[in-house]
């Protein structure tokens, strides 16, 4: 028997992974950071192949790691998360430094950093496992715990992107009646993203199960995309 939702037992933290390409930042949400030995210390990240910040840590070989805080809104998660580096800027108007390799460092929301270069790289065929030796880092605010992802899940309710390493399809739970009330109720826009919330389907990701209103989510609930608030939907024009 194989429970894929047994991993999410597994511990994992919440951090923003950044790096350059000729004069350009890109920077993305990551929770499978792991430091590898002491002396030098070493580290390990995965990242899927598609995202942007692959492409420019493959070419610049070094790259930043912030470490979020626990009290970090979710929003400001689903800017890094669940946009793309190739549509908007994601640093822009952000707290931020050029680390000692030209790397950008995010101070915003974060509670240490670490600036490292890579080593060594292993293929697993969706992500790349990068090796690297930790250049520089610095705690910046002893006071705030940081964030794990399990806090992230369980208790602000936020969002996997399938991209992540981390990534596990939910069971979908299938309740015809529910459905078919579903469809009757109005469907709702991101205007981020422009996913669509249809209660016919609900948000299986996120607990919401088909035949939920727009209007009776969760004040806490998230767009499953792109982690806009319920107050950037529009509803849907028949």
């Amino acid at each position: 028997m194989i429970d894929l939702e047994s991993l999410f037992k597994l511990s994992y933290g919440m951090y923003i992974l950044s790096s350059k390409k000729d004069g350009s930042f890109s920077g993305c949400i990551v929770n499978t950071v792991f430091q590898l030995i002491p002396e030098p210390p070493m580290l390990a990240v995965s990242l899927n192949k598609d995202c942007l910040t692959h492409r420019y840590i493959s070419e610049s070989r070094v790259f930043s790691v912030s470490i979020l805080a626990e009290d970090t809104p979710v929003p400001f998660i689903g800017r890094f998360g669940f946009r793309s580096g190739r549509d908007i800027n994601k640093f822009e108007k952000l707290n931020c430094r050029t680390g000692q390799t030209g790397v950008p460092i995010v101070l915003e929301n974060t509670v240490a950093f670490l600036e490292a270069e890579v080593t060594g790289s292993v293929d697993t065929i969706t992500h790349t496992l990068f090796i690297a030796k930790i250049v520089s880092c610095e705690t910046l605010d002893e006071t705030r715990p940081p964030m794990t992802y399990a806090y992230y899940r369980d208790i602000k309710h936020g969002k996997t992107p399938k991209s992540a390493a981390t990534y596990v399809k939910t069971k979908p739970k299938t309740d015809l009646k529910e459905m078919q009330k579903g469809a009757k109720m109005k469907k709702y826009k991101c205007l981020m993203c422009s996913y669509i919330y249809d209660p016919a389907v609900g948000d299986p990701d996120g607990d919401i199960k088909p035949g939920t209103a727009f209007e009776d989510l969760p004040d806490n609930w998230v767009c499953p995309e792109c982690g806009a608030a319920k107050d950037e939907f529009e509803p849907v024009e028949d």
